[in-house]
């Protein structure tokens, strides 16, 4: 009889896209998070890794035994344990056996596993593995009823669901992880700190964060280094459970002989490629990023040792070593962030106390539940022995039982009250058990069983008892992994790093001679060298256009342009265009507008000052340091008055004491400097009273030396009027006409 086929209009689910969208990516979003990115609390593994050293410990590569094939491995954990590619697998594998990248390895790697210039590993069919010694203590009992076992994906095979040993893996490797919407970052520490800090735990369950950082100092890694952070940033990232650590390379001055030295790193940061910093400094060097640096070689062996030399012998080892922490990854910062899954598999974020004090609970499971384990081993052993005592107090009546009857286990059973399970062990023995050494030696394994089965029922029924013997097993494991062993001394150093330095800009940039050109046009160059400003080639320009700016200056300088709106702009002298051609239009180095005029340039000097004044004739001082603006938007410093604008932005010598001023009146007042206020930012106070028309210059200079102004012509030579009386009167005053031949264009050159 023929079946009605499936309608398919049947199959389909009439739901809102929006909630069935959600309900699934839910259901990835969770399978992400418990089943593949974040690490167990308890074995500090991920479900990848520990269905690794699960298929290696089935496969009997233990320490002690000879390598295998990473692909028989990885077979075994793909066909078995976990489906998924193999690749990924055996990746996996490979950082657990990578020296740089766990502080404690768990796979013991035989072949090219990569190496810490970021070199991929050999493929599966050619490199080696078995477990190591920590891997071992990681899934000590497991055969002792300490954990759960659950079925693998297919149904056909069992896998532990968390490893019980007493190695503290989470913190001792550390982990990382992307999952949705979270993420995880735990780096390695110190094994004999963690176990310091978890007996501290065992003795004080009250004990505070501060408390455990007195022995967890800061992370441990494999590669070394020093952490640079302050006790209190540490402290507060471990309280949290968020965080994180600078971390800087190990490195020290190597003297050459007469004077000459080296810089040698030894160490780098933790998960920094070599290879991949040695061009990160190198492109500095190429890019003359930063001059002070000479040339970088990598003569490193099985040990880093990156060579810096300096460019001079004069520089300071600090300021080269701090700069290269801040230009590259010779210092970088290694996050904390303490995401796990508790031991209801629930991800939150821990702080240092809470992953020790699950940690310690899921051991006093595992110790509880190993003891219930021997205790039940035990009960079966005892039930058997006294069956055995009981044949040999009867042993003429078993052996004519067993000779004569043909039940004969029936018959034992009921005639001395044994249990099935006593009954076959006797009718199993062996003629050779007869013996009356065998009674004394089954005698002495009761009374030894005994005796081990009050202790264990007095360790589950006592938590103090507990606390003890995990302590007395916590010690054992810190005498493998202590400081004075090879494994167990720590190479990451805790110390805190003093302020910031102040990097000269020297450092940065090379310093070379150049001289600025700048046309009326606002065209700006730089030609290399201190050109002669009066040579017909210097100062070429375009058709219809001519000199405005020029001065001698260095590539580290920086240019102060002041617009007529009162705003500065900065300009770095090293990004100025080069001195072939007419250059460019400085406007399109910064956001200028069109319309403003530029009313001076001139290079930055640390601690100079300025004397600005605006077209009304109010004025004031202000610092070099005040113009410089960050952005190519500039900086407002005058706040010019309607209808002014900013007329005047001279440098004051540094033994100036005098202001002069004259107005398009051609009247001329010279009046004290320190009658001018410093201001940041401001529209300043009257230098000179006018009836009609403004400000035409104004300039500051020493009192005692006069005012000189250039004569007209190209002669060159100046006038000096040294008798400076008769126009020396208080700020604001109208003033009196200048001296006698005093230029026309009222303007003191």
């Amino acid at each position: 009889m023929a079946t009605d086929p499936i309608d398919p209009n049947k199959q389909i689910i009439d739901a809102p896209f929006d909630t069935a969208l959600s309900q699934r990516y839910l259901v990835y979003a969770l399978s992400t998070i418990t089943a593949r990115s974040l690490p167990d609390v308890r074995d500090g593994l991920k479900p990848v890794h520990r269905r690794l050293l699960w298929a290696m410990r089935l496969l009997k590569l233990d320490p002690a035994s000879g390598y295998k094939k990473c692909a028989r491995v990885v077979g075994d954990v793909i066909g078995k344990y976990h489906p998924h590619g193999d690749q990924s697998v055996y990746d996996a594998m490979v950082r657990l056996a990578q020296t740089f990248s766990l502080r404690y390895p768990l796979v013991d790697g035989q072949g090219n596993f990569g190496n810490v210039d970021g070199d991929n590993a050999a493929a599966m069919r050619y490199t080696e593995a078995r477990l190591t010694l920590a891997a071992n203590d990681l899934m000590a009992g497991l055969d002792e009823g300490t954990v759960d076992y659950r079925l693998t994906y297919n149904g056909e095979e069992e896998e532990p669901e968390v490893f019980p040993g007493l190695f503290p893996n989470l913190l001792a490797n550390g982990a990382t992880g992307i999952a949705v919407g979270m993420a995880t970052s735990i780096p390695p520490h110190n094994v004999a700190e963690l176990i310091d800090a978890s007996m501290l735990l065992i003795d004080q369950p009250e004990a505070d964060n501060a408390q455990l950082v007195q022995f967890v100092k800061g992370p441990d890694f494999p590669t070394g280094g020093v952490v640079v952070d302050s006790a209190a940033s540490i402290a507060e990232a471990y309280a949290t459970g968020r965080g994180g650590f600078r971390v800087r390379s190990r490195w020290e001055k190597q003297d050459e002989g007469r004077g000459t030295w080296v810089a040698v790193v030894t160490e780098i940061p933790y998960q920094v490629g070599k290879s991949k910093l040695i061009e990160q400094i190198a492109a500095l060097i190429n890019d003359k990023k930063l001059p002070i640096l000479a040339d970088v070689r990598d003569e490193s062996d099985a040990e880093i040792r990156i060579v810096l030399e300096p460019r001079s012998r004069t520089i300071d080892p600090d300021m080269l070593m701090e700069s290269l922490f801040r230009l590259t990854e010779l210092e970088t910062r290694i996050s904390l962030n303490l995401n796990v899954l508790d031991a209801n598999r629930t991800p939150r974020v821990m702080s240092l106390k809470d992953v020790l004090t699950a940690w310690l609970a899921h051991q006093i499971e595992v110790l509880v539940r190993r003891s219930q384990h021997r205790l039940s081993k035990i009960d079966d052993r005892i039930e058997l022995l006294d069956g055995y005592l009981i044949a040999f107090l009867n042993l003429d009546r078993v052996i004519e039982i067993i000779r004569y009857e043909d039940e004969p286990k029936a018959v034992m059973m009921a005639e001395f009250g044994l249990t099935d399970r006593q009954a076959e062990a006797i009718l199993n023995m062996r003629l050779r058990s007869l013996r009356k050494l065998e009674e004394m030696e089954i005698r002495k394994e009761r009374d030894s069983l005994d005796e081990e089965r009050k202790s264990l029922a007095a360790l589950i029924d006592s938590p103090a008892r507990q606390r003890t013997r995990l302590k007395k097993d916590l010690a054992a494991l810190r005498e493998r992994y202590g400081p004075e062993t090879a494994l167990g001394k720590r190479r990451t150093a805790i110390e805190e790093a003093g302020p910031a330095r102040e990097i000269p800009l020297e450092a940065m940039i090379e310093r070379e001679p150049i001289t600025v050109i700048m046309s009326q046009r606002g065209w700006i160059r730089a030609m290399k060298g201190h050109s002669d400003l009066g040579s017909a080639d210097a100062l070429k320009f375009k058709e219809g256009d001519g000199p405005a700016y020029a001065f001698h200056a260095q590539t580290t300088d920086k240019l102060l342009l002041a617009a007529d709106n009162g705003r500065f702009y900065t300009l770095a002298s090293d990004k100025l265009p080069g001195g072939r051609g007419f250059g460019e239009p400085v406007r399109l180095l910064i956001d200028m507008d069109a319309e403003l005029g530029i009313v001076n340039l001139l290079p930055a000097t640390a601690g100079g000052k300025l004397l600005l004044a605006s077209s009304d004739g109010r004025g004031f001082v202000a610092t070099m340091a005040d113009a410089v603006a960050e952005t190519r938007k500039g900086r407002q410093l005058v706040n010019v008055r309607p209808g002014a604008k900013l007329k005047i932005v001279r440098s004051i010598p540094a033994s100036a004491d005098y202001v002069a001023a004259i107005g398009d009146n051609r009247k001329l007042v010279v009046f004290p400097l320190n009658e001018l206020p410093e201001m940041g930012r401001g529209q300043g106070v009257a230098l000179q009273k006018y009836r009609d028309g403004g400000l035409s210059d104004a300039i500051a200079f020493r009192f005692e030396d006069g005012l000189s102004w250039a004569m007209g012509g190209d002669s060159g030579r100046t006038r000096t009027e040294s008798d400076l009386t008769l126009w020396r009167v208080a700020r604001g005053a109208a003033g009196r006409m200048p001296p006698t031949g005093f230029p026309r264009d009222n303007r003191f050159g």
